[in-house]
């Protein structure tokens, strides 16, 4: 019996560390809105790159600009099907619709990777005076888009992430689902191969 509480309990350390590692959320201890503290303030711009549940992170997304966290959205992610639009512009439409100024937006259509996600979306910044952005994307790819992201922008620019709270394919309870153990274990392997000198 004792064996078996401290499995559990190990268990249990485990998922919730893995939970918390994988996604770091700069914007945990705001209010819903801005303030003047810490990474609480406002940023130039909101980033959420496409993948996964692209449609919850493009929300959240508007949900923070719709709040006054920053003044422009940028949505990067080239398209899922060669054939249609790319994924940054399907988020565009998303925006538009629920209300945000075609004006107010960004977009990159090229990446198909998060080191890409990273490095054209950097460009972007160079070319709008953009030099504080709030990162948006699935919990599980949060770590490693802020890593690749910080690295691309070095000091330049100030990046905070805030993942989406649950989507699609990862919730508070995804230590009890196949896929959400993949998409664990794939990003732990993904961030060491970053800490590795690679990335993808």
């Amino acid at each position: 019996m004792r064996m078996l509480i401290g499995i559990i309990f190990g268990f249990a350390i485990a998922v919730f560390a893995i939970s918390a590692y994988l996604a770091p959320d700069g914007l945990r201890a705001c209010s819903t809105e801005p303030s003047g503290a810490g990474d609480c303030i406002r940023a130039d711009a909101i980033v959420a790159i496409s993948g996964g549940d692209t449609a919850a992170r493009t929300a959240e997304a508007i949900r923070l600009y719709e709040n006054g966290w920053a003044s422009q959205l940028v949505f990067s992610g080239a398209a899922a099907d060669k054939s249609g639009p790319s994924n940054a512009a399907a988020m565009r439409r998303q925006a538009v619709a629920a209300g945000v100024p075609t004006q107010a937006i960004l977009i990159d259509e090229f990446s198909e990777t998060t080191k890409q996600n990273a490095a054209n979306a950097t460009n972007l910044f160079a070319e709008n005076d953009i030099y504080s952005v709030i990162l948006v994307t699935s919990a599980y790819h949060q770590r490693r888009a802020g890593l690749e992201f910080g690295q691309r922008a070095g000091t330049a620019i100030r990046v905070v992430n805030h993942p989406v709270s649950s989507d699609s394919q990862w919730s508070t309870w995804w230590w009890a689902t196949p896929t959400g153990w993949w998409l664990a274990l794939s990003e732990l392997a993904k961030i060491t191969v970053f800490y590795a000198g690679g990335s993808r």
